[in-house]
């Protein structure tokens, strides 16, 4: 499974991006999917996950109620939309896919495909 991700950028402090991860996979609907994103110097970190049918989402803390996990099964492309965005925001963003089931993955060590990540930097 090959996973592209795409979207990212420089912004603003305040701004907002979209991020899209696109996959040729015909079985796309079959995956749990997530973002994750690893700032400078520190380790990767789970950001968001979303469900097969998108019935359930998860979020890390930090990025509640500012960003958004969305998916188009039928053009196999998972987003997250990054809203009100902050420096500390600033990392390289992965898209992730799972075949867990049950409540959903939050941990590197729960997915199984990574795409290329996609930078996005926010100044203040």
């Amino acid at each position: 499974v090959q996973l592209q991700a795409s979207g990212g950028g420089w912004v603003q402090a305040g701004g907002s991006l979209r991020l899209s991860c696109a996959t040729s996979v015909r079985t796309f609907s079959t995956y749990a999917m997530g973002w994750f994103r690893q700032a400078p110097g520190k380790e990767r970190e789970f950001v968001a996950a979303i469900s097969r049918r998108s019935d359930d989402t998860n979020y890390a803390d930090s990025v509640k109620g500012r960003f958004t996990i969305s998916r188009d099964n039928a053009r196999n492309t998972v987003y997250l939309q990054l809203n009100n965005l902050k420096p500390g925001d600033t990392a390289v963003y992965h898209c992730a896919a799972s075949l867990l089931y049950g409540t959903l993955p939050t941990a590197m060590t729960d997915y199984r495909y990574w795409g290329r990540g996609t930078l996005v930097t926010v100044s203040s």
